[in-house]
């Protein structure tokens, strides 16, 4: 009786629409979140400034978003594991250090320095999280102090300028009038693409996101995927900094501060939960789009620079707020 009761409750439910109908409305938001935030605010920005989408500034805005794209394809990894990375503007500023000291002699062949340097911070990373156990808000925030103290220790504050002509030529020079940053960034994308698509590694972080004990049993070895996604991360963000660092044509000890946030909201806003499990490059690619479209038409029409935080801590709390996945989170603290 209590079955046919239950079963019959069930029917009502489908019937009337109610939790499924929400479910796949919530759904469906999610999805659409990061194209729909990216229309919108190309349509404002057209409006408010008649320069926004000419071909000048498009280029502009794919220059911009070169570096953040780098670093923001390897934090898909670690947000989609269930992690996080509060030292990735530390880790840019570091490598863009190596590169500013190292070029002259190397010339291009720099960027082998800047990926060892990025790739070996990221490693301390995932040894602390995975072997030290230590949570990786934790272990990432203490990283991001101690490496930006030692750019600060070298450069005592003193930009150090990039003069070797063979290196500013190789990334800063354009082909068929795209800057090679631009192809570096679209070669990495296509790279992480495969890598989260069509590996086991992908696969395995995944699965890691999606519930670290149940991976645990199913024999994937977590510290070594954790380990070596920070790798990841670490040696992007080497890239990231060496791209940065030939842009400016010097490396600053101010270099990459607060790009820790742009790059979480990158991954957030493109619909990859901070709760893990879920998250593609495809989605990274747009969040990488609406921030750097909302920093460039912030400045094309104005607003205040300390405004412009504002919007952008309230774009992504409310990529949160979508994206966020209720199911795994227990109590609310």
């Amino acid at each position: 009786m209590e079955t046919n009761e239950t079963a019959s409750t069930t029917e009502t439910l489908n019937a009337s629409g109610g939790p499924i109908r929400n479910a796949g409305r919530l759904e469906l938001l999610k999805r659409s979140f990061p194209l729909a935030t990216l229309v919108l605010l190309i349509v404002i920005f057209s409006i408010l400034s008649p320069r926004f989408l000419t071909f000048g500034n498009l280029l502009i805005v794919l220059q911009q978003g070169t570096v953040l794209l780098v670093a923001a394809l390897g934090m898909t990894f670690v947000i989609m594991a269930g992690s996080i990375d509060l030292s990735v503007g530390s880790i840019v500023a570091l490598a863009a250090l190596l590169t500013a000291l190292t070029a002259d002699r190397l010339g291009a062949a720099a960027i082998i320095p800047a990926i060892a340097v990025g790739a070996a911070a990221g490693w301390i990373n995932g040894m602390l999280l995975a072997k030290g156990k230590v949570p990786s808000f934790i272990a990432t925030m203490g990283a991001m102090v101690v490496y930006r103290g030692i750019v600060l220790l070298f450069t005592r504050g003193a930009p150090v300028s990039i003069e070797d002509e063979q290196f500013l030529d190789t990334y800063t020079n354009r082909t068929l009038g795209i800057p090679h940053s631009v192809i570096i960034g679209l070669v990495l994308t296509l790279v992480a693409y495969g890598i989260i698509n069509r590996t086991v590694f992908g696969r395995e972080v995944r699965a890691i996101g999606g519930g670290e004990r149940v991976a645990i049993l199913t024999g994937i070895q977590v510290d070594r995927v954790k380990i070596s996604m920070y790798v990841l991360l670490g040696a992007l963000c080497g890239i990231a900094g060496l791209l940065q660092g030939a842009r400016a044509m010097a490396a600053t000890a101010q270099l990459g501060e607060g790009l820790e946030l742009d790059v979480i909201a990158a991954v957030v806003v493109g619909g990859t939960p901070l709760t893990g499990g879920v998250g593609s490059v495809v989605g990274t690619i747009l969040g990488v789009l609406i921030i750097t479209l909302l920093s460039n038409g912030m400045n094309m029409i104005g607003v205040d620079p300390y405004l412009q935080n504002i919007v952008k801590g309230i774009v992504l709390v409310c990529a949160v707020f979508v994206t966020i996945d209720r199911k795994k989170i227990g109590i609310i603290k």
